[in-house]
């Protein structure tokens, strides 16, 4: 997703964990190439046991060599130098690219560059993410006033919704149906983090901004 800001474009990018809806890492920089690099970097660091996962993107080009060049490892052989680097088991990318004439598209095109192949190569998903957050963040907007006129301070925006998301806002395709629930209820509504064990519970705005998340001396 890209915005104009008064000082230039920044463009973001945001790497999204499909079965819970939970944005696992996000980059804004000047180009859609720089940020892809940092995204790939820092999800494969949040990646449990740092394994090979599956990626789903658009067409960029500098997905297949940022996921080439990220999901490798060491070879070690006992020898002096350097390791031979082989690439991680599981690791793989799907790219759908849209093929336009002039500015109206007219095909998608699911290509596989290399790995294992996902049952559906879609990314209608992250899409409606990124939709979401324009919905939400009014520096987001093409074309709008409600600039952002510091780096940081689009950072903290940003960074501020997506955890509303993660950890605040329950997803409704991920309710779970649990018997015995107070006042009749069926349902028990769940957040991005509960689907993935990081919480048990809903968290509310009031918990976050009291939280200590840092001992200073």
């Amino acid at each position: 997703m890209g915005v104009a800001e008064e000082n230039g474009a920044r463009w973001g990018c945001l790497s999204l964990h499909r079965a819970s809806r939970f944005v696992v890492a996000f980059s804004a920089q000047e180009s859609e190439g720089a940020a892809v690099p940092e995204v790939v970097r820092r999800t494969r660091e949040r990646t449990a046991g740092r394994r090979g996962i599956r990626w789903i993107t658009d067409g960029h080009p500098a997905y297949h060599h940022a996921v080439r060049q990220v999901y490798r490892d060491p070879v070690r052989s006992g020898r002096v130098g350097r390791p031979r680097l082989v690439p991680t088991p599981g690791a793989g990318l799907t790219q759908l690219c849209k093929l336009r004439e002039g500015m109206r598209l007219k095909a998608v095109v699911v290509r596989h560059r290399f790995g294992p192949e996902p049952e559906q190569p879609h990314t209608v998903r992250i899409e409606r993410k990124n939709g979401v957050l324009r919905d939400g963040l009014g520096c987001l907007t093409r074309r709008t006033h409600a600039f952002a006129k510091r780096e940081r301070s689009f950072l903290a925006l940003v960074g501020m919704r997506l955890f509303e998301d993660n950890w605040l806002r329950p997803h409704l395709a991920l309710r779970e149906r649990v018997a015995g629930l107070p006042g009749g209820r069926r349902y028990r509504q769940r957040t991005p983090a509960m689907v993935l064990g990081l919480t048990d519970r809903v968290w509310e705005w009031t918990e976050f901004l009291g939280r200590r998340v840092c001992q200073c001396r």
